[in-house]
């Protein structure tokens, strides 16, 4: 998972909904609370992993009624800086707890793959410690970092009691790149679905086609900007139809055009650009004004500002090519959009996880995709009777679950 978002409309939602179910609704309930270890969380609303280490921490709370979340400035007193470590394992001062879960990603845990290794084998010299990991080692990191990250996270297994990924994708990835045979638990990523309001209107209090909110012409993409996540590829489909476009109308008497929505030429990043990013973010924008794609990013969104965009986009999109597990793909979900996705091994995972919630379109296909979803936005918008789970409640008994019988402590 990126350090996009996960859910984020969830975040506030969560301790409120959460603590409406009680303890005998789920396999919490069923739990020795003695085996359930603190869950480490970074002070980093931007982040999605940080976010997500939060969210399993409430909701666990909330079905178990033990308090669970600790900071990691309370669990080593280093100071966060940029959403790594200032200082190394030789500065920390630990706080003694017996067990901890630690949501990791090299980025979130230290300045480089070898510092954030430092830092989890550190605490497990004192602390019986199991891993959510995320952002897998794989090839697109390069040849350097895969080495680099595929040594860390290697480390950082051998430290583990045990181990969670998010989907069988990432298993795959840890035993193709960072060489790991061990056993490995699948959770997925949770989605809870946000129905829209019964009405099904916009903010403004229009609506679109078939009663949905009226869009803002715009192909989005939710999440962190960087190189690879897909930015560039929406803006180079819709700079193709553009041209398309004019190509059709030139052979017909402009009377014709590819895109029958003809504001949906735009391409916006919801969201800001991932740090060290930023002058690729202004070199993409610069190249999409000389193709004559509109194309903007619209910094942190909060909550339910994000959420609101993600309704109003007229098609959405998560085209990153090589992601291990995705956190933007769950908030489309939430918002109640069908995303268009490449089709590759993490995908199809997916689409078979939650049938009807995503359009998987082929090496080479999303143009054509686009062209599809502008033409009948419907296919944009989940079935009401579409299946989302597990969301937060499951995905928390779940580890519950296995800290209580699947962790050798």
């Amino acid at each position: 998972m990126s350090g996009g978002a996960v859910d984020p409309s969830t975040r506030e939602a969560t301790a409120r909904d959460s603590a409406r179910s009680t303890a005998r609704d789920g396999a919490a309930a069923t739990i020795d609370l003695v085996e359930l270890p603190v869950v480490v969380t970074h002070h980093d609303p931007q982040h999605g992993v940080a976010t997500y280490a939060a969210q399993i921490a409430a909701t666990v709370e909330a079905r178990t009624g033990r308090h669970l979340a600790l900071d990691v400035a309370d669990l080593l007193d280093v100071p966060d800086v940029d959403g790594g470590f200032g200082a190394g394992p030789a500065d920390t001062v630990d706080v003694g707890v017996p067990r901890a879960h630690l949501q990791f990603t090299d980025r979130l845990w230290g300045p480089s793959p070898a510092a954030a290794a430092d830092v989890v084998e550190h605490l497990a010299d004192t602390t019986a410690l199991t891993v959510t990991l995320h952002d897998l080692p794989q090839p697109s990191d390069g040849e350097r970092n895969l080495r680099r990250r595929g040594e860390a996270y290697g480390r950082v297994v051998a430290a583990a009691r045990g181990v969670v990924v998010n989907s069988d994708h990432e298993r795959s990835l840890l035993r193709e790149w960072v060489g790991f045979d061990g056993p490995v638990e699948v959770i997925p990523l949770p989605v809870d679905r946000h129905p829209l309001p019964p009405e099904r209107t916009g903010p403004d209090g229009q609506t679109g086609p078939d009663g949905l909110p009226e869009s803002d012409g715009d192909v989005a993409v939710i999440g962190f900007f960087y190189p690879g996540k897909g930015h560039a590829e929406v803006v180079a489909a819709v700079a193709g139809l553009a041209a398309a476009r004019h190509d059709a109308a030139g052979d017909r008497g402009g009377s014709g055009a590819t895109r029958p929505d003809a504001r949906a030429t735009g391409v916006v990043a919801l969201g800001r650009a991932s740090s060290g990013h930023e002058a690729e973010l202004q070199q993409l924008a610069d190249e999409a004004a000389a193709l004559g794609v509109p194309f903007g990013a619209t910094g942190y969104l909060d909550d339910a500002t994000l959420l609101d965009r993600a309704r109003r986009a007229s098609v959405p999109v998560a085209a990153h090519q090589h992601v291990s597990a995705s956190g933007s793909i769950a908030t489309w979900i939430a918002a109640g959009r069908r995303s268009l996705v490449p089709d590759t091994r993490y995908s199809r995972e997916m689409a078979a996880l939650r049938p009807g919630t995503l359009t998987l379109y082929p090496d080479g296909g999303l143009a054509t995709a686009i062209a599809t979803a502008l033409a009948d936005p419907a296919s944009t918008w989940l079935d009401d009777d579409a299946r989302t789970l597990p969301g937060l409640d499951e995905v928390a008994d779940a580890y519950a679950a296995w800290w209580a019988e699947g962790v050798r402590w």
